[in-house]
């Protein structure tokens, strides 16, 4: 019998930046390891228009380092919160939009079809230590190539770490 697939959703602002780029980075850890059928992988945006291409900076970054990034930006909808086992926020400021939009309301908690996702921050997974500032994978958007290869880099350890947790929840 076959286990179905942990669902890894990961979130920023725009979803054309660092949450596509952090789902293109897992996937091909997943696939280096033989685990990729174990997980279903996608990326959303707090404030994203649907179909937006990724940013030339993270297409740029993703291709120095092997990747084709090829993507179409969607906008976080409530049921992922459900339909998928974690979500991976990329910074403080899309967490508290994501706990502005599942605090619920004056008739009661925000409930859905399933368990919820857990939802934490990915920097947090490879630093479990971190506070403030350190939370946040920044968006490299005003900041040029180098700003694209230090997101990138966190990215690339936080994705690590992330697989090293999940992989003895994706089945053995």
């Amino acid at each position: 019998m076959s286990q179905r697939p942990v669902g890894v959703l990961f979130v920023c602002y725009a979803n054309i930046v660092r949450s596509p780029l952090a789902a293109a980075v897992f996937t091909r850890l997943a696939e280096a390891r033989g685990l990729a059928s174990r997980f279903r992988i996608d990326s959303a945006g707090v404030a994203a228009d649907l179909g937006n291409p990724a940013h030339t900076g993270s297409i740029r970054v993703a291709a120095d380092h092997g990747l084709a990034l090829v993507h179409s930006s969607r906008p976080l909808r409530r049921d992922d919160l459900f339909d998928f086992d974690e979500v991976l926020v990329l910074d403080r400021l899309v967490a508290a939009e994501i706990r502005r939009l599942t605090a619920g309301s004056a008739f009661g908690p925000i409930a859905g079809p399933s368990q919820p996702a857990r939802i934490r921050l990915l920097a947090a997974v490879a630093e479990p230590t971190a506070r403030g500032a350190d939370l946040d994978v920044a968006d490299p958007v005003r900041s040029g190539p180098e700003g694209f290869l230090a997101a990138y880099q966190q990215i690339a350890r936080a994705c690590a770490a992330l697989l090293d947790d999940l992989a003895g929840k994706a089945g053995s």
